[in-house]
């Protein structure tokens, strides 16, 4: 049976990225990325407002597909373009709350911290990804000549957004809860930077830690799985539910290095609330303890959902 073919919409960032092709890989589909670039009056404007004209963006997508697989603000509009024009011949599944009617799509994948509701809306427990457990495990050398200690700690970095401004006083207060809690007890921490990572913080991190410590400098997406899979323990920055996301795949002990938020951050703390209530994550202070608890694998059981949805379904 020939594969489905699909487009990935997205405005190119990891977080939307892992979501989308995660959903696309775990559909089986062959797929292709199409970063969004909307046009520059359509780019303060919220989706809502914004009519499904093909003006509104500058892509052209020409290319034959089956399934549109759309995350993010910026892809919205496009979502809804092609599947006005296309109708019935395509599926549309847009990630995350898209802002406008749900109507406009086949399927919604929205994280439980979002509290959309919907007939086409599938309710996931975090945020979906690409990471497998076969993709860890291929990966598991690409760092291990480079350990020398018996207990490892990965410490997986974001980087400012609109809730958190990582200033220094904050990265530093991390740091030391890290020294204190993991290098001081015999851990060798591996530093895995983000595509949001600023060069100062990891500038900070090579000043910081003693040369015994493995500091990647650039986005190095082996590293980032090799060190998931090395990990005793695993410790994540609060800016990024999708990177805690993606951590959970392993069921090791995830501590959130927490920060002080510039804003209200209400989704950030019911996503928090529910990792707890799961026993997935605690907050990174002073006490080190082990706890264990059922992987996550959102991406699975909500793919295997669609997967029935598309037998039946006609693309002629």
């Amino acid at each position: 049976m020939t594969k489905l073919k699909g487009i990935l919409l997205t405005e190119g960032m990891h977080g939307m990225i892992s979501q989308a092709e995660g959903l696309a890989k775990a559909l089986d589909i062959d797929f292709i990325h199409e970063k969004i670039e909307i046009n520059k009056f359509w780019k303060m404007i919220p989706p809502k407002l914004t009519p499904v004209k093909s003006y509104v963006f500058k892509n052209d997508i020409k290319k034959k597909f089956d399934i549109v697989i759309s995350c993010g603000r910026k892809s919205v509009i496009p979502s809804i373009f092609l599947k006005k024009l296309y109708k019935k011949k395509i599926i549309n599944i847009h990630i995350q709350d898209p802002k406008v009617s749900l109507n406009n799509f086949d399927f919604i994948i929205a994280p439980d911290h979002d509290g959309l509701k919907g007939k086409n809306v599938l309710i996931s427990k975090g945020a979906i990804h690409y990471i497998r457990n076969n993709e860890l495990e291929d990966n598991i050398g690409y760092l291990k000549s480079k350990i020398n200690k018996d207990k490892i700690v990965s410490f997986i970095v974001g980087g400012p957004n609109k809730y958190y401004n990582y200033n220094k006083t904050d990265v530093n207060d991390i740091f030391l809860k890290l020294k204190n809690n993991f290098i001081n007890n015999g851990f060798q921490l591996i530093f895995i930077p983000s595509i949001r990572t600023p060069k100062y913080i990891i500038d900070l991190a090579k000043n910081y830690f003693d040369e015994n410590q493995i500091i990647i400098k650039e986005i190095d997406k082996k590293a980032y799985l090799s060190s998931l899979k090395l990990a005793d323990y695993i410790v994540v920055t609060c800016d990024s539910t999708s990177m805690i996301s993606e951590a959970a795949i392993t069921g090791k002990p995830i501590y959130i290095a927490k920060m002080p938020p510039i804003k209200r951050n209400i989704r950030f703390q019911k996503f928090f609330e529910l990792f707890k209530s799961l026993n997935i994550i605690k907050d990174l202070d002073d006490a080190l303890e082990y706890w264990k608890y059922k992987k996550l694998n959102e991406t699975d059981r909500i793919s295997s959902y669609i997967k029935k949805k598309l037998k039946n379904y006609d693309f002629s």
